[in-house]
């Protein structure tokens, strides 16, 4: 698993657990103290042991901590880069859809090595998607499920997402679009400085 993934899961664990949630998860995992680097490739055997102590920790099942996951990685100010290359996959949240299996394309421009899961969006309506992630670790799903969650809070559209399940290696997801504009969304420009309100 590339070490900016771990890094990202080591960083929800922290922030979400409190002072010495993840000294006490690196201690039941059997992982290092001091973290993950984001520039290594680690086994894989570590990623599952923290998703499983972190989960133990943080009192969740599996499942509901990979989508809190998820949510963190859109939502939460340190992640403020992550929610930057998604959101300018488009002005909508229907365009963001539309855009989402380019992501992996988008992501390596940045980290060459860094190993996403596949994506195939299948649009069956202008309010109805099918989104199909290919990976090896299962949960990806679910990690995509609550950053679309929160995308859709993000962008301010009312959205119905219901997980399927995994099959041959894939899991599928149903996304319709209920209404596009449905609240105000969270402020966003192109340029961070122009987001945040400082100088150009």
């Amino acid at each position: 698993m590339h070490g900016l993934v771990n890094r990202a899961i080591q960083c929800f664990i922290r922030d979400m657990g409190g002072p010495g949630a993840w000294e006490a998860v690196a201690d039941a995992a059997d992982l290092p103290r001091a973290g993950f680097e984001a520039v290594f490739l680690y086994e894989d055997a570590l990623s599952d042991r923290m998703i499983a102590a972190g989960a133990a920790r943080l009192g969740k099942p599996r499942e509901d901590f990979l989508e809190d996951l998820g949510i963190y990685l859109v939502s939460h100010p340190s992640t403020e880069a992550l929610r930057r290359l998604l959101r300018f996959g488009g002005a909508t949240f229907v365009e963001f859809l539309q855009s989402l299996d380019d992501l992996p394309r988008r992501a390596r421009l940045a980290v060459p090595d860094l190993d996403l899961p596949a994506l195939d969006v299948q649009e069956h309506a202008p309010d109805r998607y099918t989104i199909e992630a290919r990976w090896p670790h299962e949960g990806a799903g679910l990690v995509l499920a609550g950053m679309i969650r929160a995308l859709a809070d993000d962008y301010g559209a009312l959205v119905l997402l219901d997980h399927g399940g995994r099959a041959r290696g894939c899991e599928t997801m149903e996304v319709r679009v209920l209404e596009g504009d449905f609240a105000t969304g969270r402020p966003f420009a192109l340029s961070p400085n122009a987001a945040s309100g400082g100088p150009p």
